[in-house]
């Protein structure tokens, strides 16, 4: 039934052995105990027998060896008896021993402490012995029913506890790539609403990549189809009729032109493929903070080549995360790349880190044309104001960001002079400051 992987027959095997323990356990002690009552009164009742015996008779030095002068007819005289026990303590005391197929108990009570004799008492005690193994026979069959009660209970038990992941099994099979939707966590129990809500989380993530990968493809498509149709039709015009080598050579150089544009589009697709093959790096443990610095140094080269302003702040001192790098970088480049392409000479591009919600905020702000708000910024092949590009670069960002669980918002300036780029990444990276590793890239 079940497997020796199974969780559900582990929960089923520890739940059986435990119950199984316990009603072994309790049917022990169940049976001492009344076998302690049983007895206990017997012996109850042969001490009060005895102080009879010797009160009504009081025996004494003298007249203990006589034994007739016990009454036979009130007493049984094989029941009954004077006996002598040597270096005994001078205190009631308790035998029991099985003659052919009856079972006696026999109480030495103390007459004389010099002579050290005792009055002996026998009683059969058969009906009761009987009595105690009647009960333990019924307490087996009621254990033997009880077992197997408890084996129906724990396979009913373990379907049920198992159920919640059945139905979040059965609503993930029936999810392709065209159809996914949320599952809903309301009729779920409290201990499976974290898988479901990751299950949530999850589904939302693919089903983006999915969204932006059908437009990515159709994009791609639609962009390179219209550069060939655009020089086949201009090398079809040439062809009609003999023109004069400058013609000629005007079409060569526009095709060139175009193949050069054909080819930037084929290497922001060879970044798709880039990036998502960085996705599956290995996350390392950085300070964040020293992480900016060094790659500050980098784009502020870049900045100044354009004869523009280069402002970094960073805070806190420290920021340890486990985070993907490449990936990192790759955001952190595409904000930079865009601050630099919009904002005019002598304008200033700065970049800053601080803590907000718990994570940490790193923005790039720029003194640019701004963005129109109102258009998805993320889509592929979106290109906005007249600069060259092939539109992937906010597209690949978001990719990115999503891939080290970070979100990206862009957004304009207060004083509408310019974007912010902001891209914050949750305490959930957060680690350890003495656990951070330094990661040379």
């Amino acid at each position: 039934m079940f497997s020796k992987k199974s969780l559900r027959g582990k929960f089923a095997l520890q739940l059986v052995l435990t119950s199984s323990v316990l009603i072994a356990i309790f049917s022990t002690i169940f049976y001492n105990y009344i076998t302690i009552l049983i007895y206990e009164d017997l012996k109850i009742e042969l001490v009060k027998k005895a102080e009879k015996i010797v009160i009504k008779y009081n025996f004494s030095a003298e007249n203990v060896e006589d034994k007739f002068l016990i009454d036979h007819s009130f007493f049984d005289k094989d029941n009954l008896k004077i006996v002598i026990y040597e270096n005994r303590k001078h205190k009631p005391f308790f035998r029991k021993y099985r003659k052919n197929s009856d079972k006696f108990l026999t109480i030495y009570y103390p007459v004389d402490i010099e002579k050290s004799t005792f009055l002996s008492i026998t009683k059969n005690i058969s009906n009761k012995d009987k009595l105690l193994r009647k009960i333990f026979h019924t307490i087996t069959v009621i254990n033997f029913i009880t077992f197997f009660l408890v084996l129906l209970y724990t396979y009913i038990l373990s379907r049920m506890l198992i159920s919640p992941i059945r139905s979040l099994t059965q609503k993930l099979t029936a999810m392709d790539e065209n159809f996914s939707r949320s599952i809903d966590t309301a009729n779920i129990p409290e201990e499976f609403q974290p898988l479901a809500l990751s299950i949530n989380r999850l589904t939302k993530r693919i089903s983006t990549f999915v969204k932006y990968q059908k437009e990515l493809f159709i994009g791609i498509a639609h962009e390179l189809k219209t550069p060939l149709a655009v020089m086949k039709t201009t090398n079809e015009v040439t062809l009609i009729v003999q023109r004069d080598t400058q013609r000629y050579i005007d079409t060569l150089q526009h095709n060139n032109k175009t193949i050069d544009e054909m080819n930037k589009m084929i290497g922001c697709v060879l970044e798709i493929g880039r990036l998502e093959g960085a996705q599956f790096e290995q996350p390392v443990e950085i300070d964040l903070i020293e992480f900016l610095k060094e790659r500050a140094n980098s784009f502020e080269i870049l900045v100044h080549l354009e004869k523009k302003i280069f402002i970094k702040s960073f805070s806190p001192g420290s920021f340890p995360i486990v985070i993907q790098p490449t990936l990192l970088i790759h955001i952190l480049q595409n904000f930079i790349q865009n601050a630099i392409k919009f904002t005019s000479k002598g304008g200033k591009v700065e970049i800053k880190s601080f803590t907000h919600s718990g994570g940490i905020n790193i923005q790039v702000i720029d003194d640019g044309i701004g963005i129109d708000e109102n258009q998805d910024l993320f889509a592929p092949f979106k290109r906005y104001g007249k600069k060259e590009g092939a539109g992937l670069g906010l597209f690949l960002a978001k990719g990115a960001a999503d891939a080290i669980g970070a979100t990206i918002d862009i957004q304009n300036r207060k004083d509408k002079s310019g974007t912010i780029a902001t891209l914050h990444i949750p305490i959930s990276n957060r680690k350890p400051a003495q656990k951070v590793k330094k990661c040379d890239l």
